[in-house]
Formats: structure tokens, C-alpha cells, sequence
């Protein structure tokens, strides 16, 4: 982990005007900067840069934070990745936490792997551009496939020497442990200290992460060899699982957040071609059917989904499996059919990238609708076959999680299929119970393993909380943020003496504590516990403090509670100026107060009204008068507190 101290040093130097001008055109307006939003498409600016508090804000899509939370989102990188990116940019030395032994091995042994395959690059990249087999063989290669030469480097394409070990011989001569090259997968290792070089004669393709380090390599055999297989991949390790990677994601994810769409096709070169064609929000499966962890990749940037065949009949039955968990994952999903003759590679080679939208927008159809028509073709007549394609159908449609969009796919699928819409739901009802039947099975046995737990594992089990009193909390924790420190009111001891300042958190923490009040939302009350800590230390600055809390939730909430465009509460009155809510804090803090209390009161009265109800149903007439009881207690809270709310308000 990272010290405090060093991630306190980058906030400090971050300026989030700095850090944003090296990815958005900002011009001033008023104190502010404003700009195109980088996070969805607009032609009106509503990115808000405040270089005062040191966040960003779009009014239009709801995206904010401070310097690090924009590094994070614009490259989708995790914090602590955010914050080394940061530490770069203003020369500042990292400095980490001490690991345990187990956590430094573990570390030691990813960064060694990941060191290996940086080394594998470049060597490979070094081969294809400089070697004269490499220049002969992979770039003679690569450039007949028609890719120019700044795509090749741009995708840092290599070669490995049609030679048993050079690759590995080189490695170990420049220092890389065998360990590591074996634990990579660029090396074979055999009996009696055999080695040699897994992608040799193979031109290569690396496999990026999200934030462009290398995990692995695919490797394409140029000579003729049915004894070979014409593409192979890195094996599984600590640092590639195949299941959670897509090919192209690094240099894709910006335009897919640009343009809110992904292009899903099968291979490195579709990917590559359509980027040279300018089409570079593309991911490539590598030739795999689609898992649940690529699907969740995608849905990071995007819920839209292109995906584009090649028009072979059994390549794409056998990948509606994969494209059933894009559905259940909840995104929209369309499909392409590529001219007869054409892939990916070839068509975008042929088209630029204008033309290729237009033929996609033109020619696409939304995946139940593609589903229908093939397995109708495959279908034909034949009773059997279509009573097999409305299961399937069916069982897609089952499976999508928005009702308004199901029941649309039911309605088009009934027309489509010639059967009735009663029929249809009556499947989709099967199915669910089922899935649910099963799901409740599963759910009994979980039970039955955390009840043989010992107590204080089942005591660390997350409960969800109900997303009750929303707006009362968030009046009263945005009322602590912008205005904490400032005096409420002067307090004055009996003798008239010892005059102290009281301020709006000084009342506001005191009100909640005395009432034994836990706030429901769980981030507010993370906040409102840290605040009680620190508010009375010299210097603290609320806003500062939680906009750049090394929490991200936390801090994603701070700033959206100061970024609101209204203030908390505005008068109006046509014969004086309105006051600011600076002005009017002895009126506001106590009205949040009262509401909130209020608010609590009414839903205590709910639940007891529910409480009675069952008494009543189990005609528990002791159970009643203990529940009345109760109920007139409440009724007293409620008329003192709407008393004195009312006060408040008339004063308002």
C-alpha cells in the first residue's frame, strides 16, 4: 500500500486543472473552467473544473471527483495506479507500505512475470524491425496483410526466431530468471534442463490490460506445418487469466466511452484492420466464446454491443451461448453480418471508417430479431425443430432482466414465430421458476454452511442497508460540509460569563449523538463518524478533507454533495435580496434536524401500524395494547417535533 504521507504529497501538487488540460480543451468561465465532457458525447459544454476546491463535475452525464478519480475514470485505472500515474507526472517517489512475507512473494512474483513479458516486447519488437529474418519473415508479413507501418508499432506486433531457444537464451543472458520465462509460458521447460522458446517462427501479438501493461502473447505460425496449431496463446499464470481479457481493450477503451458502443469481433487482426480503418472502439474474444469476466469488461465502458460475423453459419450457432450472458448481463445487443467473402479484417480494409458505420447502422439487427431468423432458416418445417427454436428463443428472452424490453422481444417473437404471446410468457414463467427453484436451493445450502460457521465469521456478512431517508441525510451531511465550522450560535454560562462559540457541526453531531441516531445511508455515515473525529482540529477544511479522502467512495460523494448546481435551500421574496444559505444557518440546521427526526418518527410509526396489523390478524389482544401504547408514545414525539418544525418554518 501507499503511505499516507506520499498520497497526501500527490493530491497536494495535483492541480485538477493541470491534469485535466492534458485530455479536455478548457476555457474559462466565472471562476471555473468548463470544457466538452470526455465521458459521453455533447456539443454544449457542462464539464465543470473548479481549481478552487480541486474537483470536476459534468452536469450531464454526473461524473465528478478530484484529480485522481478523473485519471481513474478517463483510463480506467485503479486508485492506486491513478495515484503512481500522478506521482510520475509531478516527479514525486512512490513510497509503499511494508508487505507481510506471503504478500511480498506473491508481489515479487507478478512484478518478475510482468518484468519478463515487458523484456519479451521489446526483444520481439526488436526482432521484427531489425533482424534481417525478422524484416524477411514477420514485417513481410504484416505488411502484405496490408498494416502500415505506424499500426504495427502501435499495436507493438513482433517476432520470435524460428530457432529453438535464442529467445530464452537471450533473456536469461540479460538477467530474467528461467523461473519466471517458464511461469510466463514463453518458455518450455522439459527433463534434463531441456528449454526452448514457445512462439518461435510466430509472429506476435501482445495482450495488453486495461492499463497497458503486458500479460501475454499470441503467436501466428507463417510456415505450413498441420502438425502445428496456427494460433496459440500464453498459458493461464498468475498474471493472465484468458477468461478476464479481451484483445485490444487497452487501445479501445477510450472511444468506447466516447462513442458508447463496443464492436465485439473474433481475432488480432480484425482488431487491428479496423483500427487502422479508424474504427477503434474494438475488442477482439480471441477466438473464444465469451465469458462472464469479458462481458463485465465491457460493461465498465459500455451497455451496447456490436457484434460483427463473418456470415459462417457454424462459427456463430456456436457462439449464442456466449452472446445469452451479454443479454442477462443487461446490454443491448446488436449483430452484423459481413458481406459473404468478407471478415472483420478484410472489410474494414476495404471501407473507411464513415463507411463502415453507415453499413453497421444500416444493416444491423438487435440479437432476439438475428436469433429468430437464423434458427428459422435452420429450421425450416419441421414441427420438432421449431418447437426446439421457441425453447431457445424463449430461453433468451427469459434471461433479459429489463420487463418493458422483454415484453417488447415477446410481442415481435410472437409475430415472428406464429405463436401466441400467452404462450410465450407461459414459457418464460417456466423457465424463471426454475432458474429461481434452483437459485433457492442453492441459497438453503449456502445457509446451512454459514450457520456451521463460528459466530464471528457470520458477524462479518454484509447486510444490504434500505435506502431509506435519502434526501434528510444528504440535507444534513452537505449541511456539515460547506458549513461545519461555521457559528451557529453564542452560547453564555448562568453568571453571564465564559461566552463560547457553538457551531453548525457542534450542533448538528450533537443532535444525532444525543438521540442515539445511526444515519442509514452507509457512506454518510462513514462520513458523519470521521467528521465527529477531526472537525476540531486546527485548519480542518471539510471540503479538502473528504474531496480527497483516500476513500474513492467517500470522496465521489463529497464531491457530488458540493458540485450541486442549487443551494440548500433559496427564499425568494420580490421585496429584498434573497439571503444565502450562509445567512440563514440558524434556520436551516435546525429545520434538517427536525425533518430528519421527523421522518425517523413516521417511519417508527409504520412499522408499529404493521406490528398491530399482525396482532390483529392473530387476534393477540395483550400484543395490541402493548403496540397501542407504543403508537401513543410516537404520536407525542410526532406532535412536539411538527410543533416545533413548524416554528422553524414559520420563521423561514
Amino acid at each position: 500500500m501507499i503511505e499516507q504521507q506520499t498520497i497526501d504529497r500527490i493530491n497536494d501538487a495535483a492541480r485538477i486543472e493541470e491534469v485535466v488540460s492534458d485530455y479536455v480543451s478548457l476555457r474559462r468561465r466565472g471562476v471555473n473552467l468548463v470544457g466538452l465532457c470526455p465521458f459521453h458525447n455533447e456539443k454544449t459544454p457542462s464539464f465543470t473544473v473548479s481549481p478552487a476546491k480541486g474537483i470536476f463535475k459534468c452536469f450531464g452525464c454526473g461524473k465528478g471527483g478530484n484529480a485522481i478519480h478523473f485519471i481513474m475514470e478517463h483510463e480506467q485505472l485503479s486508485y492506486v495506479e491513478a495515484l503512481k500515474q500522478l506521482a510520475r507526472k509531478y516527479h514525486i517517489e512512490v513510497i509503499e507500505k511494508e508487505l507481510t512475507p506471503e504478500e511480498q512473494a506473491l508481489k515479487n512474483d507478478r512484478e518478475s512475470m510482468l518484468l519478463v513479458n515487458d523484456f519479451a516486447q521489446k526483444y520481439f519488437i526488436n526482432i521484427l524491425h531489425n533482424h534481417i529474418d525478422g524484416k524477411a519473415v514477420g514485417l513481410s508479413y504484416f505488411r502484405e496483410r496490408g498494416f502500415r507501418d505506424d499500426i504495427i508499432r502501435k499495436f507493438q506486433l513482433g517476432y520470435c526466431l524460428d530457432e529453438k531457444d535464442t529467445f530464452t537464451k537471450d533473456a536469461i543472458k540479460n538477467g530474467y530468471k528461467k523461473e519466471f520465462l517458464v511461469k510466463t509460458g514463453l518458455t518450455f521447460e522439459g527433463e534434463n534442463n531441456y528449454v526452448a522458446d514457445r512462439f518461435r517462427g510466430r509472429v506476435i501479438f501482445p495482450i495488453h490490460s486495461l492499463s497497458g501493461k503486458v500479460l501475454a502473447f499470441g503467436g501466428r505460425i507463417l510456415k505450413k506445418d498441420d502438425k502445428l496449431a496456427k494460433y496459440i496463446n500464453s498459458p493461464e499464470s498468475e498474471i493472465y487469466h484468458k477468461s478476464n481479457e479481451l484483445y485490444g481493450i487497452f487501445f479501445a477503451k477510450q472511444a468506447i466511452v466516447r462513442h458508447d458502443r463496443c464492436y465485439l469481433v473474433e481475432g488480432y487482426t480484425d482488431v487491428i484492420s479496423m483500427h487502422q480503418s479508424g474504427i477503434e472502439n474494438v475488442v477482439a474474444s480471441s477466438g473464444t466464446s465469451l465469458t462472464p469476466g469479458q462481458i463485465r469488461l465491457i460493461h465498465r465502458f459500455t451497455e451496447n454491443v456490436t457484434i460483427i460475423y463473418d456470415g459462417d453459419p457454424a462459427g456463430i450457432k456456436a457462439s449464442l451461448r456466449g452472446i445469452d450472458l451479454l443479454l442477462e448481463e443487461g446490454m443491448n445487443i446488436r449483430v452484423i453480418l459481413l458481406p459473404d467473402g468478407d471478415d472483420p479484417d478484410s472489410f474494414a480494409r476495404k471501407h473507411n471508417a464513415s463507411d463502415f458505420v453507415k453499413f453497421v447502422n444500416e444493416n444491423s439487427a438487435d440479437f432476439i430479431r438475428f436469433k429468430t431468423n437464423l434458427l428459422l432458416d435452420d429450421a425450416g418445417k419441421d414441427p420438432i425443430k421449431r418447437a426446439g427454436l421457441i425453447q431457445d428463443i424463449v430461453r433468451s428472452i427469459a434471461i433479459i432482466p429489463n420487463q418493458i424490453i422483454q415484453a417488447e422481444y415477446v410481442k415481435e417473437c410472437s409475430t415472428l414465430l406464429e405463436v401466441s404471446e400467452q404462450i410465450l410468457y407461459h414459457e418464460i414463467a417456466k423457465i424463471k421458476n426454475k432458474r429461481l427453484t434452483v437459485k433457492l436451493k442453492r441459497h438453503k445450502k449456502t445457509k446451512s454452511k454459514e450457520s456451521e460457521l463460528p459466530k464471528t465469521q457470520g458477524e462479518n456478512l454484509t447486510v444490504p442497508v434500505k435506502e431509506k431517508f435519502a434526501d434528510e441525510e444528504e440535507h444534513l451531511i452537505r449541511l456539515l460540509m460547506k458549513y461545519g465550522t461555521h457559528t451557529l450560535y453564542e452560547s453564555i454560562d448562568e453568571n453571564g460569563e465564559n461566552q463560547s462559540k457553538v457551531s453548525v457541526a457542534d450542533y448538528v453531531l450533537y443532535e444525532l449523538e444525543n438521540d442515539q441516531i445511526v444515519l442509514q445511508n452507509p457512506i454518510y455515515e462513514k462520513i458523519r463518524q470521521e467528521y465527529k473525529k477531526v472537525y476540531q482540529e486546527d485548519g480542518f477544511n471539510a471540503e479538502s478533507y473528504f474531496i480527497q479522502h483516500p476513500d474513492v467512495d467517500i470522496s465521489r460523494v463529497s464531491v457530488d454533495l458540493l458540485t450541486e448546481k442549487y443551494t440548500l435551500s433559496k427564499i425568494h421574496n420580490k421585496y429584498q435580496k434573497p439571503k444565502t444559505d450562509a445567512e440563514r444557518l440558524d434556520e436551516l440546521a435546525p429545520r434538517f434536524i427536525l425533518e430528519y427526526k421527523l421522518a425517523l418518527i413516521m417511519d417508527s410509526r409504520n412499522e408499529k401500524m404493521q406490528e398491530m396489523k399482525a396482532a390483529f390478524d392473530a387476534d393477540d389482544s395483550i400484543k395490541m395494547e402493548t403496540i397501542s401504547t407504543d403508537i401513543e408514545k410516537i404520536d407525542y414525539l410526532k406532535q412536539i417535533l411538527s410543533k416545533e418544525l413548524d416554528r422553524v418554518l414559520n420563521i423561514l
